[in-house]
């Protein structure tokens, strides 16, 4: 399994992508007026160093956000660059946003935030980020066990974030567990899960538990800076969401041959954008 602690990555290709695809969402949530939730299953800290140790050690930022730091990109990128130039208004790049504080910079007042995460060392720095923001509740409980107790949401609209650290062996069957547990209790919800391209075969018995499952209008969006390999390391990532916004399949069709090639560590970089299970 992965080992991961995200100020080791913060930044890099399967931050771009992921979080591309979450303010894609969280825009498309917005065209009404209505307030919605954003539910984050798995939090961090919220903010990250660039010149910390950590994320100096790996330095996978500089393939990621670093290659379109002062580009002129699509516009299906503009929301989650807005974000990150918002933890920056010197023009430097030093801070990237986690998932909840990309989610802050788009969200409006109407609108609330459900944050969890577990780890000892992360949670109080989550909990501090957030601390004077009356949108936000911060828990330190399993991000399911969080998600299965305050569905349905009182608003009726909103998304969840799920984005799991797969370092436990069982880590993808609790996905698919508590994806089933949030669509029986909220069905019209949208459902948001990032997934890592490590083994191919994990990625693939994934995608059948998920066409098992019952669930209708499974998207799935993946974008590999390499080729498979045999060798232990994430060459790509992918973003699974359930009922995605009308919009999410034709801009991710647009937007990803532009940024495999930005991205790309070889000429075996990919994409694919398909329907695990269509409506």
């Amino acid at each position: 399994m992965l080992s991961y602690r995200h100020s080791f990555h913060a930044g890099n290709h399967a931050d771009v992508l992921k979080h591309t695809v979450q303010a894609l969402i969280l825009e498309s949530l917005k065209r009404k007026e209505k307030p919605f939730v954003a539910h984050d299953t798995h939090s961090g800290v919220g903010r990250y160093d660039l010149t910390s140790e950590h994320a100096e050690k790996t330095g996978e930022y500089v393939d990621g956000i670093g290659r379109l730091w002062g580009e002129d990109c699509p516009e299906e990128l503009h929301p989650y660059l807005k974000a990150v130039k918002a933890l920056n208004p010197s023009g430097n790049l030093r801070y990237y946003p986690g998932s909840p504080l990309l989610t802050r910079a788009l969200i409006r007042d109407q609108d609330r935030m459900v944050l969890t995460e577990l780890h000892p060392s992360d949670f109080p720095l989550l909990k501090q980020e957030f601390a004077r923001d009356r949108r936000v509740r911060v828990y330190q409980e399993d991000g399911y066990a969080r998600l299965k107790a305050s569905l349905p949401p009182q608003e009726r609209r909103g998304v969840v974030l799920i984005d799991p650290p797969y370092e436990l062996k069982g880590e993808y069957q609790d996905l698919v567990k508590g994806v089933k547990q949030g669509i029986q209790r909220w069905a019209t919800g949208t459902y948001a899960i990032w997934y890592p391209v490590v083994r191919r075969q994990e990625i693939n018995r994934l995608e059948k538990a998920l066409e098992a499952s019952g669930i209708r209008k499974i998207l799935q969006i993946e974008l590999n800076v390499t080729g498979d390999t045999h060798e232990f390391g994430m060459t790509g990532s992918g973003m699974i969401v359930i009922n995605p916004p009308w919009t999410l399949e034709q801009q991710m069709l647009k937007l990803l041959p532009w940024l495999t090639d930005k991205l790309a560590q070889d000429e075996q970089a990919n994409f694919r954008v398909r329907w695990i299970v269509p409506e």
